[in-house]
C-alpha cells in the first residue's frame, strides 16, 4: 500500500499543499464518515490560512457520504472533545497544526464518546480507501451542514472543575501565542475574579510573534517578560489549538510540566481521595510521592494521548498528565484540556496561600530534572540499544522506551513516532549535580 506522508502516529499533518490539500481533505471527510458510518460529525479549526478551504473541503467529503456536518468554527481541540461528546455526535475532526510552522496543517480526530482515533486504529483504513482509489460512492441523501457556536456550552462545561468563589484576584499574565485560547480567555474574564494581562490574544494566521510553541525556551521569552514587568502573580502561555498550557512562576520561571502533574494530582485528589492518576514513565519519582502522599494510587502508562486516555477508561482514572503539559480529566472525555489546568493551578494557589514557586519549589528540590532534550541522529533504534548495553546494571524498564532506575537517579531514552529524534529525560533524588553530570555523560553517548 502506498504511504501518504501526513498520515502520522496519532493525527495527520503535513505541508499544505504539497503534503495535505483540498482534494485530500474532500477523501478524508468521505471515508472517514463511512468507516464510522456516522449520521453527524463535528468539524472544528484553529487560525491557519489553509483551514477554511481545508474545512469546507472536509466538510463536502463528510456530506456527499451521507452525514451531516455541525460546524463550530474557530476554536480549541478541546472543543471538538467536548462538542462530539455534548451533542452526541459520531465523530469529531479538528483541523490544526498546533505548533507546527505557518506552512503545516493537520487534523485529529475522535468517534463517539470522544474517543482518539490513531494511525492504529483507523487512519490506516482511511489511507488504505485513499491510495488504492476506492470509487467514491456518492450517498443517496446528501448530509446537511450547521453552524454552532459551542462557547458558551464549554464554558459551563468547565464550572465543574473548580470553584470559581476559591479563586484569589490575583494577576496573571495569559499568553494566548496569537491562536485561539483567546476565545474562551475573553469569556472566563468575565467570570474569574482575576486581572488578565493578555498579550498576542487575538487569533492571527500569520503568527507575527513565531508559531505558539512554549515548550521551545526561545519561544518563552514575552510571557517571561510580561510577568516581570507587571509584577504578576503567575504567567501562562498555551499552544496554538490550546490543548496544551505551559506555566511560569512569579519571578518568570518556567515550570517544567512534570511538577504541574504533581500540582494537578494534588489539586485533584484533595477533593477526590482514593482515585487512580495516570503518569507517563518519561520522569515519575515525583508524581509517586505525591499520588501517593495525597491518598491516590498512581499507575503508568505508555506515553502518547491514545495510550493515556485508554488506560485511564481501563482503570477508570480520574486524571492523567504527562510530563509534555498534556492533562486529561475523566470528567472531560478523557480527555486533554488546556483551559481545566489553568483554572486548577489558580484555586490551588489561591486555598494554600501560596507563591506558585513556593508550591514547586520542593518538588524540584527533592526531584530535579532535565527536562526533555531531543537530539536528532540518523539512527535512533541502534543507538537507544547501544545505551541500552551501557546501563545494564540499573533497574531496566522496557514499556516505553529505555527506563533505566538507580537508587538516586534515572533516566528515561525515547524515539520519536514521527521523526528521527531521541528524547532523553533524567532524574536524581535530590542531587542537582548528580543530575547534570548524568545527563552529560548520557548526551555525549547519544550524540557521539
Amino acid at each position: 500500500m502506498a504511504k501518504l506522508s501526513c498520515f502520522k502516529a496519532y493525527d495527520i499533518r503535513g505541508k499544505v499543499p504539497d503534503e495535505l490539500n483540498t482534494d485530500l481533505a474532500y477523501n478524508i471527510g468521505f471515508n472517514y464518515a463511512n468507516y464510522l458510518n456516522a449520521k453527524k460529525i463535528i468539524i472544528g479549526h484553529d487560525v491557519r490560512k489553509s483551514s477554511d478551504a481545508l474545512s469546507a473541503s472536509l466538510a463536502n467529503g463528510i456530506n456527499d457520504a451521507g452525514c451531516d456536518v455541525v460546524d463550530i468554527g474557530l476554536c480549541g481541540t478541546e472543543m471538538i472533545y467536548f462538542g462530539t461528546s455534548f451533542l452526541e455526535a459520531d465523530g469529531g475532526i479538528m483541523i490544526t497544526a498546533s505548533h507546527n510552522p505557518t506552512e503545516f496543517n493537520g487534523m485529529k480526530f475522535v468517534k463517539k464518546h470522544s474517543v482518539p482515533v490513531g494511525y492504529n486504529s483507523g487512519l490506516n483504513e482511511i489511507e488504505k480507501l485513499i491510495t488504492e482509489n476506492s470509487p467514491i460512492n456518492l450517498s443517496d441523501v446528501k448530509g446537511s451542514i450547521s453552524n454552532l457556536d459551542l462557547m458558551n456550552d464549554f464554558i459551563k462545561h468547565l464550572d465543574q472543575f473548580y470553584d470559581v468563589k476559591k479563586i484569589k484576584p490575583l494577576k496573571v499574565v495569559v499568553n494566548a501565542g496569537n491562536g485561539c485560547a483567546g476565545l474562551p480567555l475573553d469569556q472566563l474574564e468575565k467570570i474569574l475574579p482575576i486581572e488578565m494581562i493578555k498579550i498576542f490574544n487575538t487569533p492571527n494566521s500569520d503568527f507575527p510573534n513565531g508559531v505558539p510553541n512554549p515548550l521551545l525556551p526561545d519561544h518563552r521569552a514575552h510571557t517571561i517578560e510580561a510577568v516581570k514587568k507587571n509584577n504578576a502573580d503567575l504567567g501562562v502561555a498555551w499552544d496554538g489549538d490550546y490543548d496544551r498550557c505551559f506555566f511560569f512562576d512569579e519571578k518568570g520561571n518556567f515550570i517544567e510540566g512534570y511538577y504541574i502533574v504533581g500540582l494537578l494530582a494534588k489539586s485533584i485528589l484533595k477533593n477526590h481521595p482514593g482515585e487512580n492518576i495516570i503518569h507517563d514513565p518519561r520522569l515519575i519519582w515525583n508524581t509517586l510521592d505525591i499520588v501517593k502522599a495525597n491518598g491516590g494510587t498512581p499507575v503508568q502508562s505508555v506515553s502518547g494521548h491514545a495510550f493515556i486516555k485508554e488506560k485511564m477508561r481501563e482503570v477508570n482514572a480520574i486524571y492523567g498528565g504527562e510530563m509534555s503539559a498534556h492533562h486529561y480529566f475523566r470528567d472531560n472525555s478523557y480527555s486533554d484540556s488546556g483551559m481545566i489546568p489553568f483554572l486548577l493551578i489558580l484555586q490551588l494557589i489561591s486555598e494554600e496561600n501560596k507563591t506558585l514557586s513556593e508550591l514547586v519549589g520542593g518538588m524540584i528540590e527533592k526531584y530535579p530534572c532535565s527536562g526533555e532534550i531531543n537530539s536528532s541522529i540518523s539512527n535512533p533504534k541502534e543507538k537507544l540499544e547501544m545505551i541500552a548495553q551501557k546501563y545494564t546494571n540499573g533497574k531496566i524498564d522496557r514499556s516505553d522506551g529505555l527506563s533505566v532506575e538507580y537508587e538516586d537517579w534515572r533516566f528515561n531514552l525515547r524515539i520519536s513516532n514521527t521523526e528521527p529524534i531521541i528524547r532523553l529525560n533524567v532524574e536524581s533524588r535530590g542531587n542537582v549535580e548528580l543530575m547534570k553530570q548524568k545527563t552529560k555523560e548520557l548526551l555525549q553517548e547519544i550524540r557521539n
